[in-house]
């Protein structure tokens, strides 16, 4: 028996942004999914993307990345690249659930946009090729995404491409990041012959007819060269949910042929929990599976009711206070993005946790305990925004009229205050120095780098004082290649740009002390400090730390501030190549005072000297950047790039087989790539 499923558009769909109301009205809670897509580079996120809003409705005509023309990759340097850069945000419905999608960059440079945006999702799509597996980058966003218990479900794509190995990307999965990898579904065929997929809850094949963008799905029996293997696979699936899961234990003890209802009622309670993660499979190019990854998404992946109540602090009173998901509660809120739009402003990205934001309506931002008045309310389709009146619990959208919000802010109301945790981005790697061709493009190019650096949390300015220059830090020499772009095409800024350079730290390898007493007259009167100071190393990435282990007769307490801000000061400026000092415990021993002549400044200077002679007792070393590279190479090449690796100072850590390829893993210095 075959069953045609005419896969019909959702008027309601397609008209979600035009209503100029909250597109959750009308919608209970439980009826609304954030989600965002995360994988490496050229796994195929925003084909899938592109697909999954063209399934639901959204979108009337399918762009390719290679072509330039998808919606969600709107940016012209994203068109030109064919890569995503900036991570793009949309609506859509399917079975008449809200599903808000964010299509993240795959691209390492670009890390700090998957982080923000993992931040405030429930749930989430990772996509691997199914012939490179799991990658260097889908590592990396699977272990953030982790840090923030994000519950996921994995799609395996492009299983139509040549070396497709279903089974050996599910296998990575687990071993490489320790997930408990469950299939749901099966591939009829791979590679060439790859033509649809199994659904093994219901034990269906389901087929899709190209000539109408696979819209149309053909439901039938399995294939009889698939049954068994089909028998197999769901009879895993099932002891799997049952190990885990008493529900679909006591059904299973009834019969081993667990209904359908049941076993996926199971399979979302613990995908909910990250004890399983639910594996689909497809092609999304060629426009099949991806109708059951929407239908996965409202099976599995969480409401805003289905995650724990959010917790923050009072600023208050400092106690620990949470906002449970729920129109009726106070309005907390929580800023994780910022654009500046050259029509409508400086757009704020938010992520309603719980009430209603209004537009019009006044807000408070406990960081700096300022009330701020939203002007507009927006809900984005990409590069696209509709005006509505409110955005409900569990919606995002932007908020324009914010003047000292920025990324990580909290908006909430000011009689019941919260301060939700801030989000934590890495260190830049690499430098450039930037200069105005003429005297009148300076303010220009300060107010541009100014809104590039609000933008983005990564990209860091700052002014060196030895040369006057002006340098821009950030993760890699793309990111900084598009910066240098967008300052040039967007902010039209007549700019002269340096060679990239290599981000360097300074540390210290054991413990060493330093003393210095600053007694001088400066402007007509003498200023006495003196300050004892120890440095120890700390472990590595997790910064300075400062404490004082001297008490209040030898240093004042009114003297400790302006020590702590000298200690700063040194560990910004170093002592062997005027780098950072960084991983370090600080420890203030000893030190005496004047009672007539001491003064902030004394102390202050005191600290910075004593700090410097500290670390040079301390053994101080450089720390140099060192990437992580993963290269796949025909095995006939192999030689030439471990001889390459080896002239850049890289040490190879691992070279395997996948499939006819060789795979080369290796750790290099970013200075020699």
């Amino acid at each position: 028996m075959v069953a045609v499923l005419e896969q019909k558009k959702d008027k309601k769909a397609a008209d979600l942004s035009s209503t100029g109301k909250g597109g959750q009205q009308g919608r209970a809670l439980s009826m609304v999914r954030n989600i965002g897509i995360i994988a490496h580079i050229d796994a195929g996120k925003t084909t899938v993307t592109e697909r999954m809003l063209f399934y639901a409705g959204r979108i009337h005509k399918m762009g390719e990345v290679h072509d330039g023309t998808t919606v969600m990759d709107w940016m012209i340097q994203e068109k030109e690249r064919g890569i995503t850069i900036t991570s793009a945000a949309t609506t859509c419905a399917w079975r008449n659930y809200q599903v808000n999608i964010i299509d993240t960059p795959g691209h390492v440079d670009f890390t700090a946009e998957v982080e923000r945006s993992l931040g405030v999702l429930d749930g989430a799509i990772g996509v691997f090729c199914a012939v490179g597996g799991v990658q260097p980058q889908s590592e990396t966003v699977w272990h953030q995404a982790s840090r923030y218990h994000v519950p996921r479900i994995a799609f395996v794509n492009k299983m139509d491409r040549l070396g497709a190995n279903f089974q050996g990307v599910v296998a990575e999965i687990k071993s490489r990041l320790g997930s408990n990898a469950v299939p749901v579904q099966l591939p009829i065929g791979q590679e060439e012959s790859f033509r649809g997929v199994i659904d093994l809850l219901r034990m269906k094949a389901m087929c899709y007819d190209e000539a109408n963008l696979g819209l149309t799905v053909v439901e039938s029996e399995i294939p009889s060269e698939h049954a068994a293997a089909a028998e197999e696979a769901r009879a895993c699936l099932v002891e799997q949910v049952a190990e885990k899961d008493e529900a679909v234990l006591e059904a299973y003890l009834e019969s081993p042929d667990v209904p359908s209802e049941k076993l996926r009622e199971g399979i979302r309670r613990l995908t909910l929990t990250n004890r399983i993660t639910p594996v689909l499979c497809g092609a999304a190019l060629r426009n099949k599976g991806v109708q059951q990854i929407l239908d996965a998404v409202v099976d599995y992946l969480p409401s805003p009711t289905d995650v724990p109540a959010i917790s923050g602090v009072n600023p208050k009173s400092g106690e620990t206070v949470s906002r449970k998901a729920d129109d009726k509660e106070t309005l907390s809120a929580l800023v994780f993005k910022l654009v500046n739009d050259p029509y409508v402003g400086r757009l704020h990205f938010v992520r309603i946790y719980s009430g209603v934001l209004k537009k019009g309506q006044n807000v408070f931002n406990p960081r700096t305990k300022k009330r701020e008045k939203i002007s507009r309310l927006l809900r984005i389709h990409a590069d696209s925004r509709t005006d509505v009146e409110t955005l409900s619990t569990g919606e995002i959208g932007c908020v324009t009229g914010l003047k000292d919000s920025t990324t990580g802010d909290t908006l909430c109301a000011e009689h019941a205050p919260i301060q939700f945790s801030s989000m934590k981005f890495p260190d830049p790697v690499m430098s450039m120095a930037v200069e105005a061709k003429t005297r009148g493009a300076r303010e220009k190019l300060e107010n541009a780098l100014n809104m590039l650096a609000a933008e983005d949390p990564t990209c860091i300015i700052r002014k060196d004082e030895e040369t006057g220059q002006t340098i821009i830090s950030g993760m890699g020499e793309l990111h900084l290649e598009i910066l240098k772009d967008r300052m040039f095409r967007e902010f039209h800024v007549e700019a002269n740009t340096g060679r990239p350079m290599v981000v360097y730290y300074e540390t210290v390898m054991n413990t060493g002390r330093g003393e210095h007493k600053f007694d001088r007259e400066l402007g007509g009167r003498r200023h006495i400090g003196h300050v004892v100071v120890e440095v120890s190393p700390a472990e590595r990435s997790t910064g300075n730390t400062i404490e004082f282990n001297v008490s209040t007769n030898h240093v004042p307490a009114e003297f400790r501030e302006h020590i702590e801000k000298g200690l700063i000061d040194g560990a910004m400026t170093g002592v062997l190549g005027r780098c950072p000092v960084t991983d370090v415990k600080i420890t203030v021993v000893d030190g005496s005072y004047d009672q007539e002549y001491s003064t902030d400044v004394a102390f202050r200077t005191a600290a910075v000297m004593a700090f410097r002679d500290a670390v040079m007792a301390a053994d101080p070393n450089f720390l140099e950047p060192v990437m992580a590279l993963e290269i796949v190479t025909p095995g006939d090449y192999t030689g030439d790039v471990l001889g390459d690796l080896n002239s850049r100072r890289g040490k190879v850590k691992d070279v395997f087989a996948r499939g006819e390829m060789q795979v080369v893993r290796a750790a290099v210095p970013l200075a020699e790539l």
